[in-house]
């Protein structure tokens, strides 16, 4: 598994999400359920992150819609 992004902003992973879905990419999204233990105050940032096999393309998804 690999990293393509890290955020706080859970609309934000959704819609990356649904476009890796799209675009037949499965991804995961790690560290969701720290916001149990952190109080969910969003200090934790939640990875995406892709089979390392699918990585290079799921970084092509997101830059054409904008992401870095």
């Amino acid at each position: 598994m690999r990293v393509v992004v890290t955020s706080n902003d859970l609309v934000r992973l959704s819609f990356l999400t649904a476009l890796l879905h799209d675009a037949g990419i499965r991804s995961v999204l790690l560290d969701q359920h720290m916001s149990v233990v952190e109080g969910s105050i969003n200090a934790i940032e939640r990875r995406l992150a892709v089979a390392e096999d699918d990585y290079v393309r799921a970084r092509q998804v997101l830059v054409q819609a904008g992401e870095s």
